[in-house]
């Protein structure tokens, strides 16, 4: 695609409520494009005009849960609207879009992905861990908790430009998890690419079905990224990356009911 379909596209996997109910020209108004634009972009998949490609996102609208802006919009009135520019203000807006984010975590991530992650991390020898950028603290967490469980871990720190050379040690039975959001790191995306080709598995933690990451990944969480007014939050990939290990403890210690991750200072 285009680098305007491509943002179009982005768009429309990110926000399938709005499309659903929003008129064409709104819709272009929002992702920064003609609507003539989005009419091309449909007939380039081969409907009749943008109004056939919504009625797919209508469809699904039926069954969906409420998306983002809605939650946000609910928050807000259950929280009171935001009325001041001040320095808890920041914290109020940040928290409502937080908690909207978790919310749609118990949606959009579904069981038996989650189910197979934990299994492809208690069958694996080592677990290779990938995030750079942005998506340092996500596999930072990730080391730290897998380390306390016991699970023999390795960080591909880019840090002396090795990662990629350390990339290739992984074993048959290892498996890479790969944390990355928009605009994505080259190396991490070129990492993957060569770990998939040599035949190893792959989970992968990214913003968008689109990314680039998930076409080699064996397991994919698409946690979309919503516009904040001025900061991006990890709260929901962080606490995907909770649910992970504490899902490996409870196979690790044979305990669904109340699984443990030990800490530093109680070891």
């Amino acid at each position: 695609m285009s680098k305007g379909y491509q943002a179009i596209a982005l768009y429309l996997t990110q926000n399938p409520n709005d499309v659903a109910v929003r008129s064409v020209n709104a819709l272009g108004e929002r992702c920064g494009m003609h609507a003539s634009n989005l009419v091309r972009f449909a007939q380039a998949l081969g409907y009749t005009g943008f109004k056939d490609l919504q009625a797919v996102f209508q469809k699904r609208l039926s069954t969906a849960a409420p998306g983002f802006e809605a939650r946000v919009k609910a928050l807000e009135g259950e929280l009171g609207s935001r009325k001041d520019r001040s320095e808890y203000g920041f914290l109020r807006d940040l928290v409502v879009r937080d908690v909207a984010s978790l919310q749609a975590l118990l949606t959009d991530i579904a069981p038996d992905d989650l189910a197979r992650a934990a299994e492809l991390l208690d069958g694996a020898e080592a677990v290779y861990l990938l995030g750079q950028l942005r998506s340092a603290p996500v596999v930072d967490l990730l080391r730290y908790l897998l380390t306390m469980l016991g699970k023999r871990c390795v960080l591909l720190d880019p840090s002396g430009g090795l990662a990629t050379h350390m990339a290739r040690s992984m074993g048959g039975k290892d498996v890479l998890v790969a944390v990355s959001f928009r605009f994505y790191a080259t190396e991490v995306v070129n990492i993957v690419e060569r770990t998939a080709e040599a035949g190893r598995a792959i989970i992968a933690l990214t913003d968008s079905t689109l990314s680039p990451l998930a076409k080699n990944a064996e397991v994919l969480f698409a946690v979309p990224e919503h516009e904040y007014t001025f900061s991006r939050s990890l709260a929901a990939p962080m606490c995907l990356a909770q649910a992970l290990t504490v899902a490996l403890a409870a196979r690790l210690q044979n305990n669904a009911r109340d699984p443990r991750i030990p800490t530093v200072t109680g070891q």
